[in-house]
């Protein structure tokens, strides 16, 4: 009888999850009631907002990004424009720094208020924003008519599960994920390709690439110019790349130790297959850059010496400080959508997409949605959009330990995950460290990467390169705009808080990519002959060419 409604608690939860996005209601109505009573019953602090509200400001206020060009500064637009960035401040000034209200109700509340905000921008109304107007009457109207066909197109694509138009141009193994590789070894969760090398000689040590498991492998290997695995390989590195498969509802029950074992250490046990007694340089990204800081600190403890460096690329070990992601994250969200994860057997990608656009709304949805379907104009696809298009699923269990246990536990930074039973210490990594964060990262936010300086006593390069979670890793050499800044921290060297070391440290013009490429040439042995694909005689025969059949899955 438990069962029967537990399953009819789970099959409510799923239809209400899918109707709101996965967002528990529980949750939002936590927040609100406990602002809400909060505010009620402190007058003196209400009034005294009214009189702040009431006086003009002090100094001039910043304006909201879409709403700063010259055409609003003219009549009645000006007007609109201050009704409503007035309107957001009192508003967030209203919800912030309530006396007694819990500070993640505080966030989740004040995150509501900013996506109202944005959903109700002059910038979106056709009658309040100059630039349509102006763009309208030039035309005729046919940016309103090319707008409806490109939102019909849009809505018809959702509709029938494609990717948004333009992606069809970038298809792995064919415009994207090029460089030359045969995969060498298939199981039930992964792929490893191995790429074949563009010099006559190569450092001794190869290298082992772990993209998180939430998007396809190939952002690390876009376009020939901007791929940084085709940049690694041309400069002398053996690379192998793990590529993850795209889970369905029969893979519900892959966990943390499955990605451990399918991902990690069956892809270590490879390159031992292929390279005999050769250490590995580990590089993880994002989600792939955590599994690897476990893994790494698993085999610190089982005194296991196969690293040579690990490398970790917008990579979160510390949990406290997660970012806006956060606010997804408590004991009600994580109830909720396990609900609908044991329903479905995974998460989809959608719905992961829809967390992080909402992190973003001006600039992930609401303002392609007003260039789109108001001025009649689509911005033009790229690489890097096609793949954040192409995403993948996430199994039930693997997703509830990961958000559980790192998430909401932070049992990693505080030396309580399992790995076969047992606790690992990231102090417990002894081999040098490359960290890399990005300045305006909202998923892995950079002071938060920069606590694994607190965690480990070992020799950590850091490096802060400028942009986001994905546009500042994709940040090939030549890329304009670009600048990145580095601290070198001996092993067991003096910890420097991160203000002292924004205040220490100044930008260097370019890109990072040389700065990781010199790092690891400085920790590899002498180059030889570059060895053969795959590993014949010990089982490892080449299965197909890169990028291989998971990558293609939907």
């Amino acid at each position: 009888m438990n069962t029967e409604h537990n399953e009819l608690d789970r099959f409510l939860h799923a239809a209400w999850g899918r109707f709101v996005g996965g967002m528990s209601p529980a949750a939002l109505m936590l927040a609100w009631s406990d602002w809400a009573i909060h505010v009620a019953t402190q007058p003196g602090r209400n009034a005294q907002i009214a009189l702040h509200q009431s006086a003009a400001p002090a100094q001039p206020q910043a304006h909201n990004p879409r709403l700063s060009a010259d055409d609003w500064a003219q009549w009645p637009f000006s007007m609109y424009r201050e009704a409503f960035e007035t309107t957001g401040r009192r508003l967030l000034e209203m919800v912030r720094d309530v006396p007694g209200v819990d500070r993640h109700h505080e966030q989740l509340v004040a995150f509501v208020v900013r996506q109202w905000l944005e959903m109700v921008s002059p910038a979106n109304i056709l009658a309040t924003n100059p630039q349509v107007l102006q763009r309208t009457a030039a035309t005729g109207g046919a940016n309103l008519a090319a707008g409806a066909a490109f939102g019909m197109e849009d809505f018809g694509r959702r509709a029938f599960g494609l990717p948004p138009a333009g992606a069809e141009a970038f298809r792995p193994g064919h415009e994207v994920a090029v460089t030359p590789g045969k995969v060498i070894l298939r199981n039930e969760l992964i792929e490893l390709i191995q790429y074949a090398p563009t010099t006559p000689t190569v450092h001794s040590e190869p290298m082992l690439v772990v993209s998180a498991w939430i998007m396809k492998y190939y952002v690390l290997d876009l376009s020939p110019h901007n791929s940084l695995i085709r940049y690694l390989v041309d400069h002398g590195h053996t690379v192998f790349a793990v590529s993850w498969k795209n889970p369905g509802a029969a893979d519900a029950q892959l966990g943390m130790d499955d990605y451990l074992r399918l991902g990690i250490h069956a892809s270590l046990d490879a390159i031992e297959a292929v390279l005999l007694g050769r250490r590995v340089h580990a590089v993880g990204y994002c989600l792939g850059g955590t599994l690897m800081a476990i893994a790494a600190a698993a085999m610190a403890r089982d005194h296991d010496d196969r690293l040579a460096s690990l490398t970790l690329l917008a990579a979160q070990t510390d949990f406290s400080e997660p970012g806006d992601i956060g606010l997804f994250i408590d004991e009600s969200q994580l109830a909720f959508l396990e609900d609908l994860m044991a329903h479905e057997g995974s998460l989809g990608a959608e719905q992961m997409a829809a967390a992080f656009q909402a992190l973003r709304p001006g600039d992930l949805v609401w303002g392609p949605m007003a260039r789109t379907w108001l001025l009649g104009e689509r911005a033009p696809m790229t690489d890097l959009m096609a793949w954040n298009a192409d995403g993948t699923r996430m199994p039930y269990r693997m997703h509830t330990d990961y958000l559980r246990s790192l998430f909401l536990d932070n049992a990693l930074a505080e030396g309580r995950y399992l790995v076969g039973g047992q606790p690992v210490s990231l102090n417990d990594i002894d081999v040098p460290v490359f960290l890399l964060g990005t300045n305006t990262d909202h998923v892995a936010p950079w002071r938060s990467v920069y606590k694994f300086n607190l965690l480990c006593d070992t020799d950590v390069t850091f490096v802060l390169a400028k942009g986001g979670h994905n546009v500042g890793i994709v940040s090939e050499p030549g890329h304009p705009h670009r600048s990145y800044r580095v601290l070198r921290r001996a092993g067991n060297g003096a910890y420097v808080p991160p203000d002292s070391f924004l205040g220490t440290t100044r930008d260097l013009e370019g890109s990072w990519w040389p700065c990781l490429q010199q790092w690891l040439a400085a920790r590899s042995g002498p180059r030889r002959r570059p060895p053969a694909m795959g590993a014949p005689r010990r089982g490892l025969l080449p299965l197909c060419d890169a990028p291989g059949s998971y990558v293609l899955a939907r």
